[in-house]
């Protein structure tokens, strides 16, 4: 049955969306266009994309994360738009109407590799007429394909923004073990990280381990409380509307201090996220003071989850997340190699996600990132900053573009 629906599952992701319904349930403001582009590093990529009227502006590439959608940025895309630039939202590789790619859990990973997002990146900007931007930001799994876009082509990408993922630099490489320096002590991989979890009282798991099972796709997509549901208590858990999100920087990688973060990171051993977050589903009041999430809103992501399943979305968290050995060696291609253009980090103050990795934002700040001109905590927000606080989010985007990168221009 598992089998059946994964070879479902990339049926449907090559569904043609031209025979889908309008994108966006009729919630996506005017000046913003869905639009699907061909012959983009094997793909036919969905986007949104505002400022397209006026030519030769410069342009923004955003990418959205996990469970979300090109549709994640339309609040920030018209006050880019109105500042001067064309800006491009696509639906990466796994997610949306994108399609091009193999939906089923045992589909070859290494379309989802790093590297070869960034090639999906550059590709779309490439064919959208544009030789550079000047600004690639990412929010969640979107900020480390962002961060190694920067790394790898400066040239093309100009400046970057990393929203609620700090990126840590390539894992380095053993140095000087021929004259007889100790080569690096190995680090905890998430299944060493998971077996200490296992031994905690009640016994848990980390949240990535989980997003890389076969079953993942199953407890989420057939969530008992309903998918609509399911994206309600998520995105609500995730957000600075519930209270009990209080973060602060773990001392290690450890059990016992991972442990400490919420149940979305750290979940019970013995339970799926559709279980996890349905104790956190918010009542009818507070969903309907939810200005930032309208219903609507959320029918959005049930639905075309809906149809892709999650899958394809789950790819990353195994080929470019954690100890895996192939992406590990792709990497390790740019050991010593830091972000060297303009890069701004943006997080919200009620997010756990800016302290995951432990000691993450201090090698960000210090090495990964040799021109990090702010680091911004937005109040009011949780995970999802640029949905929670969009006027913020945009003034801070647009500063930047202004301070940094208007005179070097972005095509």
């Amino acid at each position: 049955m598992t089998r059946a629906r994964d070879a479902a599952a990339a049926g449907q992701a090559r569904t043609d969306a031209a025979r889908l319904p309008p994108y966006g349930n009729g919630t996506i403001p005017p000046g913003i266009r869905s639009r699907t582009v061909a012959g983009v590093n094997g793909l036919t990529v969905h986007m949104l994309e505002s400022g397209y009227d006026t030519p030769d502006r410069p342009a923004v590439l955003l990418l959205h994360g996990f469970p979300e959608l090109a549709f994640s940025w339309r609040k920030v895309m018209l006050p880019l738009a109105s500042a001067g630039y064309h800006v491009i939202a696509p639906d990466q590789r796994g997610y949306g109407r994108t399609t091009g790619w193999d939906g089923s859990y045992d589909a070859d990973p290494d379309p989802f590799r790093g590297l070869n997002m960034v090639r999906d990146a550059t590709g779309l900007v490439y064919a959208l007429g544009h030789r550079s931007v000047a600004m690639v930001a990412g929010h969640d799994a979107g900020a480390p394909v962002a961060s190694w876009a920067a790394l790898v082509r400066p040239d093309i990408f100009r400046s970057v923004v990393i929203m609620s993922s700090p990126f840590e630099g390539p894992p380095p490489l053993p140095f000087n073990t021929a004259n007889g320096a100790a080569p690096p002590a190995p680090a905890p991989t998430d299944d060493d990280l998971d077996a200490d979890l296992a031994k905690l009282s009640p016994p848990r798991k980390y949240y990535q381990n989980y997003q890389r099972t076969r079953g993942a796709n199953e407890n989420m997509l057939h969530a008992p409380q309903g998918l609509h549901a399911f994206f309600r208590a998520y995105y609500h858990y995730k957000s600075a509307d519930w209270r009990e999100n209080k973060p602060r920087p773990l001392k290690a990688r450890i059990a016992s201090e991972m442990a400490q973060m919420p149940t979305y990171y750290v979940m019970e051993k013995d339970k799926g996220m559709a279980e996890t977050v349905a104790p956190f589903m918010p009542s009818a009041a507070e969903i309907a003071a939810c200005k930032w999430l309208t219903e609507a809103e959320v029918d959005v992501y049930a639905t075309e989850y809906a149809r892709t399943q999650f899958t394809g979305a789950l790819q990353g968290y195994r080929v470019r997340r954690g100890s895996d050995p192939k992406s590990l060696a792709e990497m390790r291609t740019f050991s010593g190699r830091s972000i060297d253009v303009p890069s701004m980090f943006v997080g919200g103050k009620s997010d756990w996600g800016t302290y995951q990795v432990p000691g993450a934002v201090d090698r960000m700040r210090t090495s990964a990132c040799t021109r990090m001109v702010r680091f911004h905590l937005v109040d009011g927000a949780g995970h999802w900053v640029q949905q929670e606080q969009p006027e913020q989010v945009s003034a801070l985007l647009v500063r930047f573009l202004r301070d940094q990168v208007s005179s070097s221009g972005g095509r």
